[in-house]
């Protein structure tokens, strides 16, 4: 496979349009590149990019071999190319339009893809204009660099203003704006060299706390559109398998399937956390209500019971109230809550006899687990 930046994207003199090399078998191009017709020409030299003179006409040379190391591309003949060749950003911009072009005239419900159109209000000129069957308009651009928030801002907006949905493709190794996340815009990365696209999904967040009761359990699984400041998670899709709606990209059914696969896990898992929540708040209440009524031993224990709690407790004479646990007495403060503190480690809490205490308020509470 070749790098991005041995991509070179031809102009046809005789079309006007930009045109790749896959298009045409190599003996046409050969007919219509250098030597010969030289009719198809350098698009970023003939647009004047990289500081070559604008409307300059460097017929291209096809290149290539079935089988060869390399894949089939346009060059400059020996000599001809601008000092230190086209900028990588410039070549991948360039193919990256012509990509994104062909693959949407491809889609059935596509009634036109052009390059580089004004929208109505002529405030943009969006890289891949592409109307829809039924009238909806998207923006297709290809992003070579990292574009600042207030930028995507102005363009987004002025996008949004004409009715038009854009769509972000990004530039493999260019850092993707979170500010795209925090406007719910579909963005991916794509791969030129092998026509891939990498769609951006959020990773799952941290679970913590009362995680169940969130408004939005997706972003416990993986989710899409991303969060602003998530770490992400790519799937790796032909751009041939992705299609466009008025609402943007349109997945294969395996990515959707997977997505929605990760989203029923993931509210199984909140319904099991908020069944096992209301289960301890039960026991909890259930727990206190036994300690209200008094703290008594098991008699199966073969133990004797507690002596029940008295309000004279302190005074000469009589015996005063013991732990509902391990049944020693207790100080006059811990009398209300009617067993010693429960202690926590780094596995839960534990009562005062070392056991494991399902009862976890931040203070000692009433209806600690008794003895068995």
């Amino acid at each position: 496979m070749a790098s991005d930046d041995l991509l070179v994207v031809g102009l046809d003199l005789e079309t006007g349009r930009e045109v790749h090399v896959d298009e045409r078998p190599m003996e046409q191009w050969r007919r219509l590149g250098y030597g010969d017709r030289e009719s198809v020409v350098c698009a970023a030299c003939f647009r004047g990019l990289d500081g070559v003179a604008e409307g300059t006409r460097v017929p291209l040379v096809p290149r290539g071999r079935t089988g060869g190391s390399r894949r089939f591309h346009f060059a400059h003949p020996s000599g001809m190319a601008p000092t230190g060749g086209h900028h990588p950003e410039t070549l991948w911009h360039l193919e990256a339009k012509l990509l994104l072009e062909r693959w949407a005239r491809s889609l059935p419900n596509i009634a036109e893809a052009r390059q580089e159109q004004w929208i109505p209000t002529r405030e943009r000129r969006a890289d891949v204009h592409v109307r829809l069957a039924d009238g909806s308009r998207l923006a297709l651009e290809a992003q070579t660099s990292l574009i600042t928030d207030q930028l995507w801002q102005a363009r987004h907006r002025d996008y949004a203003a004409a009715g038009i949905q854009d769509i972000w493709f990004m530039r493999p190794g260019v850092a993707l704006p979170h500010v795209l996340f925090a406007e719910q815009a579909p963005v991916c990365v794509m791969e030129l060299a092998e026509g891939m696209v990498r769609v951006v999904w959020g990773r799952p967040h941290l679970r913590s706390g009362r995680w169940w009761e969130a408004g939005d359990l997706t972003v416990f699984a993986l989710h899409h559109p991303p969060c602003p400041g998530d770490d992400v998670h790519e799937e790796t899709v032909p751009l041939a398998e992705l299609g466009l709606s008025a609402r943007g990209l349109v997945w294969p059914e395996y990515l959707t399937d997977k997505l929605a696969g990760e989203h029923r896990a993931i509210l199984q898992r909140a319904d099991s956390a908020r069944a096992q929540a209301e289960e301890d708040n039960r026991r909890r209440h259930r727990l206190a209500a036994q300690a209200a009524r008094g703290p008594r031993l098991s008699v199966a224990s073969g133990q004797r019971s507690a002596p029940p709690r008295t309000r004279t407790a302190g005074r000469a004479g009589t015996r005063k109230p013991r732990c509902a646990v391990c049944a020693k007495p207790l100080a006059d403060v811990l009398v209300p809550y009617g067993t010693h503190p429960a202690f926590r480690d780094g596995e839960g809490w534990t009562d005062c006899l070392g056991q494991p205490c399902t009862v976890y308020p931040a203070r000692p509470a009433p209806g600690a687990a008794r003895a068995a």
